[in-house]
């Protein structure tokens, strides 16, 4: 078992709805020790994919996406929920729904950051419909790239995100992957 499986077991809460919360050292207070250690298992195992980005969504898959751009030297974009004064007119935007919020957030990257044959690898937080991170390989896409890998740390394999990112023919790799969370109970794959 990983320390970040030991990390949810120890720490993560079901809510019920298929909802885990791991605010506690993933997404709310950030454990920079756990995500360093997340980081390098990233790096490793994409390096070979030859990504020249990392794309993330704002904010939970920043943490896990910085400490991964540590490990390969690569520079960081999140899509943003909201777009700030700063960011110019033309924008890469997309919807995506929102499992914890309960409604379709935006995605938004400035161009300025996302271009032409970068070769994009997505690290998030969370893999369990795989609608964020599809739009995450929309706005790629839009922006002439290619995604090279995906990786999150935490998979609810009984959400089928993994079948709905399939089609994209990339490596997909997760840190700790859950096959249930029935009975109050947090059951991983061996």
């Amino acid at each position: 078992m990983n320390a970040l499986q030991e990390r949810i077991l120890k720490e993560g809460r079901i809510l019920g709805n298929g909802i885990l919360k791991v605010d506690s050292f993933v997404n709310h207070q950030v454990d920079p020790t756990l995500m360093n250690e997340c980081g390098r298992i990233f790096a490793d195992l994409f390096k070979h994919v030859g990504a020249t980005k990392i794309l993330t969504a704002e904010i939970s898959g920043i943490a896990p996406a910085i400490t991964t751009g540590i490990h390969m030297k690569l520079p960081v974009v999140y899509a943003r929920k909201n777009k700030p004064i700063t960011m110019p007119d033309q924008v890469y935007l997309t919807l995506a729904p929102s499992h914890t919020k309960g409604r379709m957030v935006e995605l938004i990257i400035s161009p300025e950051y996302l271009a032409n044959d970068e070769k994009v690898l997505i690290i998030d937080d969370f893999l369990a419909s795989g609608q964020t991170i599809l739009g995450l390989v929309r706005l790629a896409e839009a922006a002439g790239s290619k995604v090279v890998g995906i990786g999150t740390l935490i998979e609810k394999l009984f959400e089928g995100g993994r079948d709905a990112l399939k089609p994209t023919g990339v490596p997909i790799e997760s840190i700790a992957c859950i096959k249930s969370l029935d009975n109050g109970k947090i059951e991983f794959v061996d």
